[in-house]
């Protein structure tokens, strides 16, 4: 048992341990320069960079950076992803940038629009942002005079007093629409808008005003340096890795992995030593938390209150029974679940609405409800025998396969478990309330019904199960 518990807490403790480190240029103390990150926005827009954004958006406002740099070169991608990045850069409350690094299609534009200032490299171009189907198909005429509505309308509350920009962008979205300046006609009817770095810069009206862009910067560098003057900042650039594109396909099963990891760790607790349950279901609710961290949605404090709330059950189940600090920790576990998968954002009052905590909380009640399911289901449609019955029945209470069989008795018709009903013996371990008992020479996984006892007490079975046997203090 021992074994078993320092193996959860070692387990447990590698977790915590886990820590997502960037570097950082060094500052001088005697000059203070602007904090700036960079963000890829390299690729499609779909949940790998949703994730990316919010999570560098969140650890830039718990380091006070000044300025977020979008490095975008996108042919478009999901609306509720964008949405979701837009929401998301308007948490940000410094200078943002985008940077059209060659192309920004579609919902690349959408997205360059909710940033403070558009910057182009030479060859870039921005435009023909109108909403298509997934597969590239048309939509529905009347589905799609709502969405080209909509959508105007968000682009005009997220361009307010940046000069042409909206029209602008509203021009990339609605064919039908003729956007002109003065008597210059921009973009006529039947067409959508694009333009490339260089119309972009063109300004019209008094005073002239760039049609769309800040301005036209060669490299990144250049870029700051227009934006902060050279020498007065020092960058942190992201990367999209491995773990957003796989945390993408995580996040969608999550409700699975805590239901298994859930399963995996009370199996776990049944059975003697410590073995693949534990390992496996520890992993499982790892990833979560991994998964979670990864797609912007928490730091690692969850999983720290996971792991406290581990410890205290470990503790009253094992050291001190009664059911107090279990139910604090069962309480610590399901909270830190639920926080992990919340989109709480730094020097923010936390909101404890139905649109934050909607999501999470059903994915925990799913997931607990697939462990109780599942256990159900394995005491009740899985066979005796076979790995199974190795791992855990036959584990469970010691000795060979048919040993076994014979103590617990295997005539027609006889329940299980009836030979060692009645039968008395002592502790071997203490019982808190899990332990080891023996009885005629063999050790027994053992619960008892009520408080703790010492090694050495007297005991009588009172009944088996799939797990070990029930006993209770002979007196």
């Amino acid at each position: 048992m021992l074994r078993k518990i320092i193996g959860l807490l070692a387990i447990a403790s590698g977790f915590l341990s886990v820590a997502n480190v960037r570097g950082q240029e060094e500052v001088p103390a005697e000059k203070k320069l602007a904090k700036v990150v960079v963000i890829p926005v390299r690729q499609q827009i779909a949940k790998p960079e949703l994730f990316i954004l919010r999570r560098g958006l969140k650890e830039a406002i718990e380091q006070n950076v000044d300025t977020i740099v979008l490095d975008m070169e996108t042919p478009g991608g999901a609306l509720d992803v964008t949405f979701d990045m837009l929401k998301a850069l308007d948490k940000f409350p410094g200078k943002t940038v985008t940077y059209i690094n060659n192309e920004a299609i579609s919902a690349g534009a959408l997205i360059s629009a909710g940033t403070d200032d558009i910057y182009f490299a030479p060859g870039a171009v921005i435009g023909a942002a109108a909403p298509v189907m997934a597969t590239g198909g048309e939509i529905d005429a009347t589905m799609l005079a709502k969405i080209v509505s909509y959508l105007k309308a968000r682009v005009r509350s997220i361009s307010e007093g940046k000069g042409y920009r909206g029209q602008v962008i509203s021009a990339m979205i609605d064919m039908d629409m003729e956007f002109k300046i003065g008597d210059e006609v921009i973009k006529k009817k039947g067409e959508l808008l694009s333009l490339t770095a260089q119309e972009a810069m063109k300004t019209y009206g008094e005073p002239p005003t760039p049609l769309l862009g800040k301005g036209i910067a060669k490299d990144l560098d250049d870029l700051l340096n227009q934006v902060h003057g050279a020498g007065n900042y020092s960058v942190v650039k992201m990367e999209v890795t491995w773990s957003e594109k796989l945390a993408q396909y995580l996040t969608s099963v999550t409700p699975l992995l805590i239901g298994v990891g859930l399963l995996l760790l009370f199996v776990e607790f049944k059975t003697p030593g410590f073995g693949i349950f534990g390992v496996g279901g520890i992993l499982l609710l790892g990833v979560v938390f991994f998964t979670q961290h990864t797609a912007g949605l928490s730091g690692h404090e969850p999983a720290l209150f996971f792991g406290i709330g581990l410890i205290l059950v470990i503790v009253d189940l094992f050291f001190l029974p009664g059911l107090i600090l279990a139910m604090v920790g069962g309480v610590l576990m399901f909270i830190s679940l639920v926080w992990s998968m919340a989109d709480f954002w730094p020097k923010e009052p936390i909101s404890f609405s139905g649109d934050v905590l909607v999501g999470p909380l059903t994915n925990v009640m799913i997931g607990t409800a697939l462990a109780v399911v599942m256990f159900l289901a394995i005491l009740r449609f899985l066979p005796r025998g076979g790995l199974w019955g190795k791992m855990v029945l036959e584990g469970a209470v010691g000795g060979e396969p048919g040993e076994l069989r014979a103590i617990l008795g295997g005539g027609a018709g006889e329940p299980r478990g009836i030979a060692l009903i009645g039968r008395t013996g002592v502790a071997a371990t203490a019982l808190h309330p899990g332990g080891q008992v023996e009885i005629s020479g063999r050790r027994y996984e053992a619960n008892l019904l009520l408080g703790s006892v010492g090694a050495g007490t007297p005991v009588r079975v009172t009944a088996t199960g799939d797990f070990g046997l029930t006993v209770e203090v002979i007196s």
